[in-house]
């Protein structure tokens, strides 16, 4: 296979595999139990259509820490009414606000439009802190697929707010106190997928889109230079915030045959793993938790993963 088919192919890989995994997180959510309707719906929060949110206030007399979903889709699909009732549920129970966010899909604008959408969403929630009685200083991000990646970008980015703008928005911090992916994938590259992982050639047209390029760039430096920009892994120093991770799927053996499974690959825990060492090596607390872990307790897994999670983030908040 030339370098250009192999590149091609795996990034063609990667967004047929988020989509299937989207697809069985959207099928769970469709199971759970019907969630409250937000106390604040459909906010603005930028210039887009879809720079909307949902805000649920946790009863508190105190500012309350907050709890942001970014929601996963392949970068094509998926919508902020998607965030899990288990995690509302859990969130809300523990004292966190949660907010879930809409962001510029694929099909309107290219890499990196959903990751700043979502920076400027949390940006946002920092400017109403005050009045939505939130702690700007205790927020977290989670989110699965699309989205945890997207959490992992503006965690591991260095605090991208503009002290000299116009906009008081940008003047916000972005910086998070932790983050919760799960199913995420730490890199976008192809070529850190077929190191890593591994996996067959399958046709589809989801990153295509998302990196905005044609066939015939992908095995150019610009190519190259959108996947490194993507990737979060890239990023990842030793001031950045705790990470809790989930993968509820079993992992296949490595490395991934050429005809495994689309939905194996991009929602693999090699993914976590690789990310956990970097981390270690750092010094930065993250916790990676596995499907085979939770036994004959795997179909209760996002409500006790979820239940983890805020744990974690109420430690995190506490300063622990």
């Amino acid at each position: 296979m030339s370098s250009l088919r192999f590149v091609v192919a795996g990034l063609l890989l990667v967004v047929s595999l988020a989509l299937l995994g989207d697809r069985g997180l959207a099928q769970q959510a469709r199971r759970q139990p019907p969630r409250p309707a937000p106390d604040v719906a459909d906010v603005s929060y930028g210039p887009h259509a879809s720079s909307v949110l949902d805000l649920w206030k946790a009863k508190s007399d105190e500012p309350t820490p907050l709890v942001v979903f970014i929601h996963g889709g392949g970068f094509r699909g998926g919508d902020k009414r998607g965030v899990p009732a288990p995690l509302l549920q859990e969130a809300l129970a523990a004292g966190m606000s949660v907010a879930s966010i809409n962001y510029r899909l694929s099909n309107v604008a290219t890499f990196p439009a959903p990751m700043l959408d979502s920076t400027r969403a949390i940006q946002f929630l920092r400017s109403r802190a005050a009045e939505w009685n939130l702690d700007p200083t205790k927020i977290a991000s989670t989110g699965g697929s699309a989205g945890a990646g997207i959490s992992m970008w503006i965690a591991f980015r260095d605090d991208m707010a503009k002290p000299d703008s116009d906009d008081p928005i940008e003047r916000q911090s972005t910086r998070l106190s932790c983050i919760g992916p799960y199913n995420g994938q730490c890199s976008y590259d192809p070529r850190f997928i077929r190191k890593h992982i591994g996996g067959s050639d399958i046709s589809h047209s989801a990153l295509l889109a998302f990196y905005g390029l044609a066939r015939e760039e992908f095995d150019t430096p610009k190519a190259h230079k959108l996947f490194e920009a993507a990737s979060a892994i890239n990023y990842l120093t030793a001031d950045d915030p705790p990470v809790f991770m989930f993968y509820p799927a079993k992992a296949a053996p490595l490395p991934l045959p050429a005809d495994v499974a689309e939905g194996v690959c991009i929602h693999h825990p090699q993914f976590g793993v690789v990310l956990k060492q970097e981390m270690d090596k750092l010094g930065i607390k993250c916790e990676l938790h596995l499907a085979e872990e939770y036994g004959e307790a795997r179909q209760k897994l996002q409500a006790t993963a979820f239940g983890q999670m805020v744990k974690f983030f109420g430690e995190c908040f506490a300063g622990k």
